[in-house]
């Protein structure tokens, strides 16, 4: 499997945020994470990417640990931002360029790869405007192109929707599926539960730090009784029923 999430506790200083989480997502699938504001998708997230150490628990990416190899761990991994991480001094080319070196790709490949994404985009003709004459969405578009012109085995997608017009969300799911047919392991965070509804092969539902269901929907409505119910409508009675405990 690409992710193998077991047992894992952490969070922020010495305070647990996420309790015993474990799940995994398989090569060629798309996994949503959902849960309401503050239930640790971020900090799931954050801890995937490397940025928060596990209290206990561990995480694997294709059988490797960060702690045991941590280049070749980051490697693996590509990763979308909620909110965009730009360089304020580097054009948009040099960030591709910065990519490619980063993940030590072949240059020319890697070029082809990222100027069939910018033209999707349509930022091919912005090579060399720098972030502050990018707004909101098109710096998320770069960012998707930055993540997507490597060849990460494991895709990290934290809430892409926002900011995005409608033609850059279907683009960008259009790109999903395209990785996921090369074998990618994608693990999406969203609130948008229609089309998480639509997309995802699996999902992983939190609240209060805590795996509360997981599996296709179909599981999800077989183990809660919900039959034909919408993964929306799932979601709020879990969520719902933690709140009122």
């Amino acid at each position: 499997m690409a992710l193998e999430i077991n047992k894992l506790v952490g969070g922020y200083s010495q305070i647990p945020v996420l309790k015993d989480v474990s799940f995994d997502v398989q090569p060629g699938e798309l996994v949503g994470l959902i849960g309401l504001n503050g239930a640790g998708k971020s900090t799931t997230l954050n801890h995937v990417i490397g940025l928060l150490r596990p209290f206990s628990g561990s995480i694997k990416i294709n059988g490797l640990t960060i702690q045991a190899n941590p280049e070749e761990y980051k490697k693996q991994i590509a990763y979308v931002p909620e909110t965009p991480i730009l360089y304020d001094e580097l054009t948009l080319r040099e960030h591709i360029d910065l990519t490619i070196m980063a993940y030590e790709l072949d240059h020319g490949e890697a070029w082809q790869r990222a100027t069939k994404l910018l033209k999707l985009f349509r930022l091919d003709n912005k090579l060399d405007w720098f972030p502050a004459n990018f707004s909101k969405g098109m710096k998320q578009k770069v960012m998707i192109c930055c993540a997507f012109m490597t060849k990460a085995k494991l895709l990290i997608i934290d809430e892409p929707f926002y900011g995005l017009d409608p033609l850059a969300v279907h683009d960008l799911l259009d790109l999903i599926e395209q990785k996921k047919k090369e074998g990618v392991a994608v693990l999406m965070s969203t609130h948008v539960l229609d089309t998480a509804q639509r997309y995802c092969d699996r999902f992983v539902l939190l609240a209060d730090g805590k795996v509360q269901a997981h599996g296709t929907l179909d599981e999800l409505r077989a183990a809660g009784d919900h039959a034909g119910e919408s993964l929306d409508e799932i979601y709020l009675h879990l969520a719902k029923g933690d709140r009122d405990e």
